[in-house]
Parts: structure tokens; C-alpha cells; sequence
């Protein structure tokens, strides 16, 4: 009998198949990741609650794959990797769209005035972290040549490498992250008590986006290690 769920139908292919689909979804979130922060920089908070609109949107797009993922992924059949492996990747992915969103949420609710000090390195971590993903999202786009070659051999070193690469620039992430804090520390007592909680809490959720983009390398990583 033919069944009419895409993701089964994905599923047979390969396992991985559901992962790409949902890791693009996931790199849609993050396309409107600068714009969004160009907006804050612009003052135009109906742009800022616009572009939170559609990246709501998406997030639950990829909310809706992953679900699917887990409803579908066979508990008796071989995979490549442990299934609970796949599970735990799905939900970092999933993870680096929630902190998108968490970013997009924080700019709606409040009106964020960038401090001029911060201006400069605060997009230069936004861009560290958008390159952080789209390295992340590289790696996820080799797992079909690394089923093909069994997770071994030349081409498992190429993306290990790539691996090593994406973990070096969430590195820079940290760096950028941890200078922000000490700016936004130093002018403390210019800003309101409320503004200053919210920027730290923002800082935080920007460097989660790094974080699960590298977590994400992290377990394709550890499949190599098998």
C-alpha cells in the first residue's frame, strides 16, 4: 500500500532526508536574522514586528517537521545511527529556529534602543552567528555522502574538518559575545535597569543560535567517531 505522508515517503529514502528538510526550514529563520536586527537599528519597529510575524511562521514549519520526524522515524528497522541519535539532532536544529524566535520575540515586546557603543560588535556577532549556522547547515547537507560512504573513509575527514572549522567560529561567537557583555556591563548605570536586563537576556539568546549550530556539528561528529 502507497502512503501519502511526504515524510514517510522521505523516510524510505533516507533518514537523513526529514533532517536537510527541516535544517532548511531552519536556515529560512535564519535569513531574516539580519534584517531583523536591521530593523532594531533602523528604529522601524513595524518592520521589527513584521519580519517576528514570518519568522514565527516558519519556526513552526519546522516545529511541524520535526513532530512528523519523531511520529515517523521506524523504531524497528536498521538506521545508519542510533535512533535516539537522530532524535537528539532534530532537536538541536529545532533549537536554533526556538532562539530565533525567543531573538524575534524580545524585539517585539520591548523597543530596544542600540547603544552606540555596542552598535559595531553587536552586528559583528550577529554575523559571526549567521556564519556559525550556515556552516552548520553545510555539514547537514553532506549526510547523504556520508551514508554513502559509511561514515568512513576520505570524505568523513573532509566534513570532520569542516566540523572543526564551525566549531572555531562559534569560538569567535563566545569571544564577541563575552565583549559585549563587559560594553554593555560599563554603561550600566546610562541605561534603564529594565533595558539592561533585557540586552544581557538578548546577548544570551543570540549566543544560543552559535551554540546549537555548533551542538548540531557536534553530533554528526560523534557519528563519525563510531
Amino acid at each position: 500500500m502507497k502512503t501519502t505522508n511526504p515524510l514517510a515517503r522521505l523516510l524510505r529514502q533516507s533518514p537523513f532526508k526529514p533532517l536537510q528538510e527541516h535544517m532548511r526550514v531552519v536556515a529560512k529563520c535564519m535569513d531574516a536574522f539580519m534584517p531583523l536586527f536591521e530593523a532594531l537599528f533602523e528604529k522601524d519597529q513595524n518592520r521589527v514586528r513584521e519580519i517576528a510575524e514570518k519568522i514565527d511562521k516558519t519556526e513552526s514549519e519546522a516545529d511541524e517537521i520535526k513532530n512528523g520526524l519523531r511520529l515517523n522515524l521506524p523504531k524497528t528497522i536498521f538506521l545508519p545511527v542510533a535512533r535516539p541519535d537522530l532524535l537528539v539532532l532534530i532537536s538541536e536544529q529545532d533549537s536554533i529556529a526556538d532562539s530565533v524566535e525567543n531573538i524575534a520575540g524580545i524585539l517585539t515586546v520591548r523597543e530596544m534602543e542600540v547603544p552606540e557603543a555596542m552598535r559595531a560588535l553587536l552586528m559583528e556577532l550577529i554575523q559571526a552567528t549567521i556564519d556559525t549556522f550556515h556552516k552548520a547547515l553545510k555539514v547537514i547537507e553532506e549526510l547523504d555522502e556520508l551514508l554513502e560512504v559509511g561514515f568512513r573513509g576520505k570524505y568523513s575527514s573532509i566534513v570532520t574538518d569542516m566540523i572543526v572549522d564551525l566549531k572555531q567560529t562559534e569560538e569567535i561567537t563566545d569571544d564577541l559575545a563575552k565583549e559585549l557583555n563587559r560594553i554593555l556591563f560599563s554603561l550600566e548605570d546610562q541605561l534603564k535597569p529594565v533595558s539592561v536586563i533585557f540586552w544581557y537576556k538578548l546577548i544570551k539568546e543570540i549566543g544560543e543560535v552559535a551554540n546549537h549550530s555548533e551542538n548540531v556539528g557536534d553530533r554528526i561528529l560523534s557519528f563519525l567517531a563510531r
